[in-house]
């Protein structure tokens, strides 16, 4: 049986635009998924899946920038910037975020297919998202930034999530102070690890069933925190 042909998800704003790429993916013989606010394109990867994302950066409802922070929280699949701004800043600003790779309007259709090759060559074919978390109690869907506990939504803050989603990437792993304090709060001035105890608490308190004796959310004595994946 022949496997399918690589689905590519469009995000753009720009009704020209996602016509002009409709007719040169499909040309190619790829699957085309299209979404014109960033929150159509979060909602489309979650539900499909596809194998590379095309992701302009000047969205309607939300900055690109904060569409690719929201995939990175779960998918891996390569992320290929389309975008009219050409600064430097903004292609290197793109790549921290986690972007594979950047290509500044307007371009040619040979350049763009050569990049999704690229894309699609250096990608893991095992790497396949699963954009829901389940441990014991809790089911966490990353694509949707909900958290229940027992079947009940929890209200987390931002900080309190980004806390628990970097634990949830690393689950199993010990993370260490420093590893946490920068993945959470980006090495801003004065964070330390009174942050991370106060907030550790906090989600023991929301998550936990006995947050004194916590299942999953464990201390490694000295050096950072661990999400315990074993039931």
């Amino acid at each position: 049986m022949t496997a399918p042909s690589p689905q590519v998800l469009l995000v753009e704003d720009e009704p020209q635009m996602r016509r002009f790429l409709r007719v040169a993916l499909e040309g190619a013989g790829y699957r085309y998924l299209e979404a014109a606010t960033g929150q159509e394109g979060l909602n489309l990867a979650a539900q499909h899946r596809p194998q590379v994302i095309l992701l302009d950066l000047g969205l309607p409802d939300m900055d690109g920038l904060d569409v690719m922070a929201h995939l990175r929280e779960w998918c891996q699949a390569p992320v290929i910037v389309i975008s009219a701004r050409g600064q430097e800043a903004d292609k290197v600003k793109a790549l921290d975020f986690g972007a594979d790779d950047y290509l500044t309007k307007p371009f040619g259709t040979s350049e763009l297919l050569a990049r999704i090759r690229v894309a699609l060559r250096h990608a893991d074919p095992g790497a396949a998202e699963e954009p829901v978390f389940t441990l014991g109690r809790w089911r966490v869907d990353l694509a949707k930034r909900q958290v229940l506990v027992d079947g009940q939504e929890v209200h987390l803050t931002p900080l309190e999530y980004k806390l628990f989603i970097t634990l949830i990437r690393h689950a199993g792993k010990v993370v260490t102070h420093r590893q946490l304090l920068k993945e959470v709060w980006g090495g801003v001035a004065g964070a330390q690890p009174l942050y991370l105890r106060v907030y550790m608490t906090q989600l023991r308190h929301k998550l936990e069933l006995e947050p004194s004796r916590p299942t999953y959310l464990q201390t490694e004595p000295g050096v950072g925190y661990r999400l315990r994946t074993e039931e």
